[in-house]
């Protein structure tokens, strides 16, 4: 029986590329990775369950993924990180970025920034299965539906 290959093992074979030391990425290149998988986690999740214009679907979809919304998401899931995962998402928010969201404050954009670097790192590390539990946390500690 073959074993089922993650998204970023095909993307690995597929494109040749080989192992990578995270520690020496920088945050805000877990937090480039982290937004991408993010938004292509609540974008499949709203597309699955919406059927409506693209417009609709991006409202719905940036409700949840601006930087308000991700830095409220980081202080509910504080509690559950674990000591790496917490040390990585500190990384991120303490990461000196050179641009600011246009519609958030700077510690709204630098929490945001946290988690984003936390989900990038969660899933070059090969955890998917908890970035998806992290994700379902804190959508179910602030009551949010998608």
């Amino acid at each position: 029986m073959e074993e089922s290959l993650t998204l970023l093992d095909l993307i690995k074979r597929d494109f040749g590329l080989g192992e990578v030391e995270l520690k020496t990425l920088s945050p805000l290149t877990l937090a480039f990775v982290g937004d991408c998988i993010y938004d292509l986690i609540l974008r499949t999740v709203i597309v699955e369950r919406h059927n409506a214009s693209p417009n609709r679907l991006h409202r719905e979809k940036s409700r949840m993924a601006k930087a308000p919304a991700q830095a409220e998401m980081a202080e509910a899931l504080k509690r559950y990180l674990t000591k790496e995962e917490l040390a990585v998402y500190r990384r991120g928010r303490n990461a000196k970025s050179h641009t600011t969201a246009k519609n958030a404050s700077v510690l709204d954009y630098r929490k945001a920034t946290g988690l984003e670097a936390l989900y990038g790192w969660l899933y070059l590390s090969g955890q998917e299965e908890r970035m998806l539990e992290l994700i379902r946390l804190s959508l179910d500690e602030l009551g949010w539906k998608l």
